[in-house]
């Protein structure tokens, strides 16, 4: 652990008050995203296992929580050497402590304790979005092992690369506002892995899965959509004009995808659905993540109505291939992810914010574009990699998927011991 000396102290003097205020509010708001990521997957799911997938966002809320405060924010965010962090932040402690590349323009107006905090909600949310990829197959203890495992073997390594200023990819010049890389196509990535180590679902695509209650998806799309806006606007850490133009881009693009998306079922289908129009609003929202205060309003417009088409399109072609991604975690995250970070180096404008080199549109050549595509591959190959190894380690001890028979029964009775809906009957307390 190294040593941290007086000259390493954060100086109270540079806090900004109304930064603080808003960063707290941000990181509530981006906390809030996980049980709209509960509630959007739990609609989608059949009825028996809505339960199970509450329940699973829920505990990863916990287990990350406790994972970052003890060993995944010092992983991320300490000094090391480009690839991972050092341990100087081990269990919060020297959190009175300057983070290491916060200097200059980068210094930081919120307390790093703050700062931390606000993180953590990022690292909750990246592995909750992996279990679309895996509903109602997933058995639960083994799930409670690969989230911390997950956590500090992949997100936390990507996390130093990307947002940490001594990452590899943040020294190289790659951009990622807010989490198109770190988060989605992170995330996008280990929900394939995890959808291959664990299989299709008994039955599938054979028998038609759908969605069991969709007011309730709808419920979480516009939870999503709402602590978004402290996903985007918050990573300006800031209450300045990027965090408003964050704040803008975050809805416009988010209304294109969704308006893109069902005009693309009015034309394929004759109609447009309500689940389509929430995954449309999705994609914009994933997609706009790297771009957000880096973009013009306009090109948030692009953006999101692109992202709209193309994920409407590729949620289809894993039909083709017949990977059960149950909830359409890879179409939506990795495809939207990688498009958003993809964009950036197409869109980005040094007059928006002279944090980030000018894209292609703006007059600054391939550069970042480049830096864009080389790090969207090193974060899904690396991703899918380990992800793939820890579920194939998990399978060995623990065995990943629960039974024929309790798949059919479903994870809420199986796994917890209760019922989402009880309707009439008899009801049986499973602490009995």
């Amino acid at each position: 652990m190294p040593a941290l000396g007086a000259n390493d102290l954060f100086d109270p003097a540079t806090i900004d008050a109304g930064a603080v205020a808003w960063v707290l509010a941000a990181s509530a708001l981006v906390l809030l995203m996980t049980p709209g990521v509960a509630f959007f997957y739990g609609g989608m799911v059949r009825a028996p296992h809505v339960m199970g997938m509450l329940m699973q966002n829920l505990m990863t809320m916990a287990l990350v929580s406790v994972t970052w405060v003890v060993l995944g924010f010092t992983l991320a965010f300490g000094g090391g050497n480009g690839w991972i962090g050092d341990l100087r932040f081990l269990g919060m402690q020297s959190m009175i402590h300057q983070l290491p590349g916060f200097t200059g323009r980068l210094t930081l107006v919120i307390p790093p304790m703050l700062y931390a905090l606000f993180q953590m909600m990022f690292a909750i949310i990246t592995p909750a979005l992996i279990t679309g990829a895996t509903a109602d197959r997933w058995k639960f203890t083994s799930l409670v092992v690969f989230m911390p495992l997950w956590s500090l073997l992949v997100y936390a390594p990507i996390a130093h690369w990307v947002f940490s200023p001594t990452g590899w990819a943040a020294r190289w010049g790659a951009a990622d506002f807010a989490g198109g890389l770190v988060v989605h196509a992170n995330a996008g990535a280990a929900a394939l892995a995890m959808a291959l180590v664990l299989g299709r679902r008994r039955g599938w695509p054979r028998t038609a899965m759908r969605p069991h209650n969709l007011p309730l998806v709808v419920l979480g799309a516009a939870l999503l959509w709402f602590g978004w806006f402290g996903f985007n606007a918050g990573s300006s850490l800031r209450a300045d004009t990027v965090a408003v133009q964050a704040f803008l881009n975050t809805n416009t693009a988010a209304a294109a995808a969704l308006l893109a998306w069902a005009a693309v079922e009015k034309v394929r289908f004759g109609r447009p659905t309500t689940l389509g129009a929430a995954s449309g609003a999705l994609a914009g929202l994933v997609a706009i993540t790297p771009c957000a205060g880096y973009v013009g309003t306009l090109s948030a417009l692009v953006i999101g109505a692109i992202s709209g088409i193309a994920c409407a399109g590729a949620v289809s072609v894993k039909m083709w291939f017949r990977l059960d991604d149950s909830l359409d975690v890879v179409g939506v995250h990795l495809v939207g992810g990688g498009l958003g970070a993809l964009a950036l180096g197409l869109f980005a404008s040094s007059a928006i914010n002279p944090a980030v080199a000018d894209g292609v549109f703006s007059g600054g050549g391939y550069g970042l574009l480049m830096r864009q595509a080389v790090t969207l591959a090193v974060v899904v190959l690396y991703s899918f990699g380990v992800t793939y190894a820890i579920g194939k380690f998990l399978d060995r001890v623990l065995g990943n998927r629960v039974t024929a028979l309790e798949e059919e029964q479903g994870l809420d009775v199986t796994q917890h011991g209760e019922r989402g809906y009880e309707l009439g009957g008899t009801v049986h307390d499973a602490r009995c």
